[in-house]
């Protein structure tokens, strides 16, 4: 069976993990935590990058930096990741959704604005499968209205919007490094800041509410517990993983993208012949390769095509079940207008195995069982 997905491994993790062992610094903070923040910090031309132990606890950590209060509004997808919704429900928000765009899969941004109330205080925007969304009209909505923009930039790292790095546009960005991601540390994430002045109180957040950090640069001559926080600060021996990963990110970056634009270069006859439809990549948006994904005509055509590739070997997978349709989703939030995409979207797409150092052989093999539907 062809794996969807094979965390990647450049062959260097071990040698910097141990180098983080012997140097008898493994808890957060450590060297290797420093060098891979300057390295997103360089990458993104963020002021700030602060690794933490997901993407969920920089979601978290944006969500506090925000300030919300218990009944404020957060204007966000409902196709994503629950992690982008619990960030803000544990402040206490109402989660209003709102519908998608059908050709990225992104929040449509002309639907924003009308859901916008009084209590309305945050923007959480999801750039799925490392395409941005469409962010000069959202950053202008938030402006009009005093928004903060959270870009849950999970699977953005290295996709670009207008030429900015995507995660330093809004007020907060969040990146991952789960074993899924392009970049790995096996669980793990980043907050970027697009400028300082919140750097004090992230910090206070990220060091379990004291001022650590401070007291390490000498700016205090003892750190005490100065606010609300947690331990957000993952091992240094993740980060020694995910570092050296970063430093070949080029490597990385371009064995991916290989794989994607051969998929993309095969399969777009059969969007032609009216079979399929593929990833839409706007001309003014760069994206990372993240994922590659076709849609089928419906959720029962999917299922069957989910079922051919797996008899074929090769393991493909449908990606969210929409948060507005869960428990969890009706307890917490509301859908702002109609769904006219969101769930029809969600059934009809189908990702395909996308991976660094998917072989050619492997990668034919997932060629051969896509076609193959078609032809029957």
């Amino acid at each position: 069976m062809i794996d969807f997905n094979v965390p990647p491994f450049v062959g260097k993790e071990i040698d910097f993990m141990r180098e983080a062992a012997l140097g008898q610094k493994i808890c957060g903070d450590g060297p290797f935590t420093k060098k891979c923040q300057k390295i997103l910090e360089d990458l993104t031309h963020s002021e700030a990058a602060y690794l933490t132990t997901s993407c969920t606890s920089a979601l978290e950590m944006a969500a506090l930096l925000c300030h919300l209060e218990p009944g404020d509004e957060v204007i966000l997808p409902s196709y994503t990741f629950c992690s982008t919704a619990d960030a803000f429900v544990q402040r206490g928000a109402k989660l209003v959704f709102v519908d998608i765009r059908p050709d990225t899969m992104n929040i449509d941004e002309k639907k924003i604005e009308e859901a916008v109330t009084e209590r309305t205080r945050a923007i959480a925007v999801v750039h799925y499968a490392g395409v941005a969304c469409e962010m000069d009209e959202i950053l202008a909505i938030a402006e009009r209205h005093k928004l903060k923009v959270v870009e849950d930039a999970a699977q953005a790292i290295g996709s670009t919007y207008k030429g900015r790095m995507l995660g330093n546009i809004g007020d907060f960005g969040c990146l991952s490094f789960h074993e899924t991601k392009n970049f790995s540390m096996g669980e793990g994430g980043a907050l970027l800041l697009p400028n300082l002045d919140l750097r004090d109180e992230a910090e206070i957040c990220r060091e379990k509410g004291t001022d650590r950090s401070r007291f390490f640069r000498g700016q205090v001559d003892k750190y005490t517990w100065q606010d609300y926080g947690s331990s957000y600060l993952p091992s240094d021996l993740n980060a020694a993983y995910l570092y050296a990963q970063l430093l070949d990110y080029d490597r990385v970056f371009k064995d991916r993208m290989n794989t994607w634009r051969i998929y993309d270069e095969v399969l777009r006859p059969l969007e032609r012949d009216g079979l399929i439809e593929l990833p839409v990549i706007p001309e003014h948006c760069g994206h990372n390769a993240h994922m590659y994904y076709l849609k089928l005509k419906d959720l029962k055509e999917r299922t069957a095509f989910l079922a051919h590739m797996r008899e074929h070997g090769v393991l493909s997978v449908f990606h969210y079940i929409p948060l507005h349709s869960s428990p969890a989703g009706r307890k917490f939030g509301r859908f702002s207008g109609e769904d006219v995409y969101t769930t029809k979207e969600s059934e009809r797409l189908a990702r395909l195995p996308l991976y660094f150092g998917l072989t050619e052989e492997d990668r034919d093999t997932v060629i051969r069982s896509v076609l193959s539907f078609f032809q029957r």
